[in-house]
């Protein structure tokens, strides 16, 4: 019988897009869901976000998510990686924003 097999991902990359980011109700979801993102994760560049996080902060994160965008009109991406070191990173150019760095 095949052992199943627990896997932790503790490392997120978050991605989104708001709609209707020129109008007040589409201002508000983008603030919104970058207040909430912060709360959880490092701000990398403009909709960017990644860090560690614990499978419950996820959970919490993903919840309060829901609950502020629009599901027809709102995208949001979380790619989850074991960890940190798990993938390699290449900047091209000047990262001018002080984000946080992973050198492999």
């Amino acid at each position: 019988m095949a052992k199943k097999q627990n896997i932790n991902y503790n490392y997120v990359f978050l991605f989104y897009d708001i709609a209707d980011e020129f109008s007040d109700i589409g201002k508000y979801r983008v603030a919104k869901v970058f207040k909430i993102c912060k709360q959880y994760l490092k701000h990398h560049q403009k909709s960017i976000f990644r860090g560690n996080i614990t499978p419950s902060d996820q959970i919490m994160l993903e919840t309060k998510l829901k609950k502020v965008i629009d599901k027809d009109l709102d995208f949001i991406s979380i790619i989850k990686v074991q960890n940190s070191g798990s993938f390699a990173e290449v900047i091209i150019g000047n990262d001018k924003k002080e984000s946080e760095s992973i050198f492999i």
